[in-house]
């Protein structure tokens, strides 16, 4: 385990010296600056695991950087505990109310300091692990709204694009191969799939053995969600003929894919109960980019979208129209695309 990093900030090399001699016999790696200016790009290019602050400093006080880092989604869970000359009630609530984690009056009491020292980097690692667990178990996008905002049940109506995508033959799979073997490739082939949806801002939320929906354009929104969506497919196809040349040179099993992409306006939002809920959307568009996907089936084509996701799309994507399709559960024929990849 790497040892925890400190930013000591103050104007005062003394005061800088001091702190180091005092955490680097306490087993702490220490970086500094002597101004505000200069303690945020270290922040932000070190992201240390605390940061010692100090008020009164040239070119840019402790306040604003205080205030700069609180702001900053990247930056704001870092903790902040001020050491300052400023020993005023009015300042220490300040302070605290800006957000920093404690506030020492200097002269400190060094037994203090290193109390205050080890309880901030505690708080640090427990957060840590909370986002780490919550990551686990949530898409990226969810588990940062859910730091952010916290949680609530309920939805809104929005527009984003859908894609459901489908191992080909997994039950002869399963039956043909060592459990371990199976759930090693399940696991192989997850790894490429979220990566990539993630890499191109979609959620992917829902794995269902070897299916997964994954969702663009929520929690986080980007305009041209659809683009992105067959974006992500044709890559995933590409890291999967690589993933099969690898596994046939070692004799291992390949997989095949289909993908279902469509667009349009759903309901997104948390649902459940208080005590186990997930984030999902619900409406005919995510439907239909499972009907999509079974469809590649029928046609023979891995990547299947609807006309409002072609519309979406810009030249850089070619497609191919196979006409109208009547799903089951629709009344209305669905204009079918099929993308060269």
């Amino acid at each position: 385990m790497s040892k925890p990093k400190i930013l000591i900030v103050d104007d005062e090399p003394f005061n800088i010296d001091y702190l180091e001699q005092e955490l680097e016999e306490l087993d702490y790696d220490t970086i500094s600056a002597e101004n505000g200016l200069d303690a945020l790009e270290i922040v932000r290019a070190e992201s240390p695991d605390l940061v010692l602050l100090d008020i009164m400093m040239p070119i840019m006080d402790g306040f604003t950087v205080l205030g700069q880092m609180k702001s900053d989604a990247a930056l704001r869970d870092i903790p902040v505990i001020i050491i300052s000359a400023m020993n005023d009630l009015k300042s220490m609530v300040r302070g605290i109310e800006k957000g920093a984690e404690d506030y020492l009056p200097k002269p400190f009491e060094p037994i203090l300091l290193k109390a205050r020292i080890a309880s901030s980097l505690e708080k640090k690692r427990l957060r840590d692990e909370h986002r780490r667990l919550i990551r686990t178990f949530a898409d990226k996008d969810v588990a940062e709204n859910l730091m952010r905002e916290g949680f609530s049940l309920g939805g809104k109506h929005t527009v984003i694009t859908s894609m459901f995508c489908d191992v080909r033959d997994f039950t002869t799979i399963t039956e043909a191969n060592d459990p371990s073997d199976v759930i090693d490739l399940i696991n192989q082939y997850y790894q490429i799939v979220i990566n990539t949806v993630q890499a191109y801002g979609g959620n992917a939320n829902q794995m269902q053995g070897d299916g997964l929906m994954s969702f663009f354009g929520a929690p986080v929104y980007h305009p041209e969600h659809a683009l992105l969506a067959v974006q992500a497919a044709i890559e995933i196809r590409q890291k999967l003929a690589v993933f099969n040349r690898d596994q046939a040179q070692k004799g291992g099993q390949q997989i095949e894919v289909g993908f279902g992409i469509a667009t349009g306006r759903v309901v997104a939002g948390y649902a459940g109960t208080e005590t186990r809920a997930t984030y999902l959307c619900v409406g005919d568009t995510v439907n239909l980019s499972a009907r999509l996907e079974s469809h590649t089936k029928v046609v023979k084509r891995p990547i299947l979208i609807d006309g409002a996701t072609r519309k979406e799309l810009d030249a850089t994507i070619r497609v191919e129209s196979l006409g109208e399709e009547i799903f089951k559960g629709k009344t209305h024929a669905v204009q079918v695309f099929s993308v060269y990849c």
